[in-house]
């Protein structure tokens, strides 16, 4: 009995860490889906359902945890030696914060989604750029101005000319959505053969 019983454990944590795990090249768009193809498809939903693309989801997920589930900001540190308390909540794919997160939960009725899940991240991504397209009138398709809307929030946008170090790296989200996009255009007909593939 204790025998199949840590034979479960170990199969549930296999499981999860073989679904978990982070993508040997997180900078080719078909080579992240061809190793997680039900990504693919969660990421084609979410494009379906919020109107936006694939390759913006993926380049604000690359920039934000380079598709680590388990990614946190780095703790401060006392003296640049004593490690201190995090500076922010943001956890998982997308490093929601936990308000953010908590509101897409109440507003879409997802209670269950969790952070640390490829599924419930990209679909905030896909409510977070449609409010911002909503709240500041950017495209979803502004792989630019809509990284800084969701790194700065709706309410700190305006000031993000002030913000050299944010201005980088949207510039960094906008080439390598633009990187994704090229990617994806030669692998998109294969991926999409496999609709039938039952995991």
């Amino acid at each position: 009995m204790v025998f199949l019983k840590n034979n479960l454990i170990i199969l549930i944590l296999f499981i999860l860490t073989g679904c978990s795990s982070i993508p040997k090249n997180t900078a080719n768009s078909c080579s992240i889906f061809n190793e997680r193809y039900l990504w693919y498809q969660h990421t084609k939903k979410v494009e379906k359902k919020w109107g936006t693309p694939i390759y913006i989801q993926l380049a604000i997920i690359k920039m934000e945890s380079d598709f680590d589930w388990l990614a946190k900001p780095a703790r401060q540190k006392i003296f640049k030696v004593v490690p201190y308390k995090r500076p922010s909540s943001s956890f998982g794919y997308s490093q929601a914060v936990k308000g953010t997160w908590s509101q897409y939960k109440k507003e879409t009725g997802n209670k269950l989604a969790t952070r640390v899940r490829f599924k419930d991240s990209v679909d905030f991504i896909g409510w977070y750029t449609n409010k911002t397209e909503k709240i500041l009138k950017i495209s979803k398709k502004d792989a630019f101005k809509q990284y800084l809307a969701y790194h700065e929030g709706w309410g700190n946008f305006k000031h993000y000319k002030k913000n050299k170090k944010v201005i980088k790296l949207a510039k960094k989200v906008e080439k390598q959505s633009i990187l994704y996009k090229k990617q994806l255009s030669k692998c998109v007909n294969n991926l999409n053969k496999n609709k039938y593939i039952i995991f």
